[in-house]
């Protein structure tokens, strides 16, 4: 991406920030401005000893967002940043501003995703809280409805438990903060096609621990934004293809160590409890059998014989039920397969069947059950990835 195309509109012609509230857009005129106006009182009442700044990159929308950011009245400062016509993707939004957080020499960045409709003051104060006391990245805990981030719950926190050791909550939660320091890093990595995309939050959870950075995770409450599942096939091929690159272009780093990593926390403690969803059983069921079957040949390949076979059984009748160890041994057969052949995208694709597979399987075993309960299954999952690391490890013996 050229980054001369970019449409920059800096009103007040600031060249230095102390402090950066990002917020990433692609059409969100609907509520950026909520989230404007609550970042404002945000800084306004806890950072105003510091030169503070609100960026929002943007992918060019075409729904009236620029407008609605720049209309907004504030006491902070703004500059509106745009990606070119035709360029879009989160990750692009995120170069955009790593890049002027350097220009301006910010000393730490919060970002917060337009579509939040649950954001208060104080998660400007708690997110950039740890930043400032020395922390180079902070990840979300929210309350947030069981059914609702889904890839993070069933691939992305039990991955990077289990295989890196950390125990990062929300490692794709969309509302961070980090330092310059780390803004300057991310820049340097290897930025795959993906990473441009929905990627790019893996990207920067799996970065900021290969690299050895100072990790904090903040409490901001109960998440209320737009759902995610109408997002759900793009997102899953552009972040699991992030993550399975980053985790074994780095496999010499966690291969053969057991070490866990101990987590700071910030922020709120007590949390409300999450919105609600309507999830469609029926669709992703229909979906994970359709695609298991046109996909079957591929993962009988790509999966351990025991694991298909009991795949196999499960899908002929009709009645998925991916429990906890037969997920993870899936998760772990398709890393190894991702790095041993070349199925690539096709390999993905096959495994978002069994992906909506295990998440009916997990909607049925839980529908009537509490948040509370919900949320500790999902621990425990992560906690089995854990324990079974040496299954994945032994495949390379």
């Amino acid at each position: 991406m050229n980054n001369n195309k970019n449409k920059i509109i800096n009103p007040d012609k600031i060249k230095q920030a102390d402090l950066i509230v990002g917020i990433p857009s692609y059409n969100e005129a609907d509520n950026i401005a909520n989230v404007v106006k609550q970042v404002d009182r945000g800084l306004i009442k806890n950072f105003s000893k510091y030169k503070a700044m609100i960026i929002n990159v943007d992918n060019n929308s075409s729904d009236g967002t620029k407008e609605a950011f720049l209309n907004v009245k504030t006491k902070t400062p703004k500059i509106y940043i745009s990606t070119p016509p035709g360029v879009i993707g989160k990750g692009n939004n995120f170069y955009n501003l790593f890049n002027y957080t350097l220009k301006l020499n910010a000393l730490a960045v919060t970002v917060i995703d337009a579509d939040i409709k649950s954001i208060t003051p104080n998660w400007v104060k708690w997110l950039f809280e740890p930043i400032l006391k020395g922390y180079d990245y902070a990840t979300p805990v929210y309350s947030r409805c069981e059914y609702d981030g889904s890839i993070t719950n069933h691939i992305c926190y039990p991955m990077i438990y289990g295989l890196l050791g950390y125990n990062i909550r929300q490692p794709i939660g969309g509302d961070f903060s980090f330092s310059s320091q780390l803004a300057e890093y991310w820049l340097g990595r290897k930025w795959h096609k993906t990473t441009r995309k929905y990627g790019i939050d893996i990207f920067m959870t799996m970065n900021a621990i290969l690299g050895g950075f100072k990790i904090a995770q903040v409490g901001l409450g109960a998440k209320i934004h737009k759902p995610s599942a109408p997002k759900l096939g793009p997102m899953f091929y552009q972040v699991v293809d992030t993550l399975f690159n980053i985790m074994l272009d780095n496999k010499s780093k966690w291969l053969n160590t057991k070490e866990k990593a101990e987590i700071p926390f910030f922020g709120k403690k007590k949390f409300d409890q999450p919105q609600t969803l309507f999830i469609d059983y029926k669709g992703m069921k229909a979906t994970s059998i359709f695609g298991f079957q046109s996909n079957e040949d591929l993962l009988e390949d790509l999966l351990s014989a025991e694991a298909f076979k009991e795949l196999k059984r499960k899908y002929d009748k009709g009645d998925i039920a991916i429990g906890n160890h037969l997920w993870c041994k899936i998760v772990y057969d398709a890393l190894y397969a991702y790095d041993t052949t070349d199925f690539n995208s096709d390999l993905i694709e096959a495994l978002k069947a069994l992906y909506f597979g295990r998440f009916v399987s997990f909607f049925r075993k839980t529908l009537d059950q509490p948040f509370e309960a919900c949320e500790d299954r999902i621990i425990k999952q992560a906690e089995l990835f854990r324990r079974n690391k040496d299954y994945f490890v032994g495949k390379y013996k």
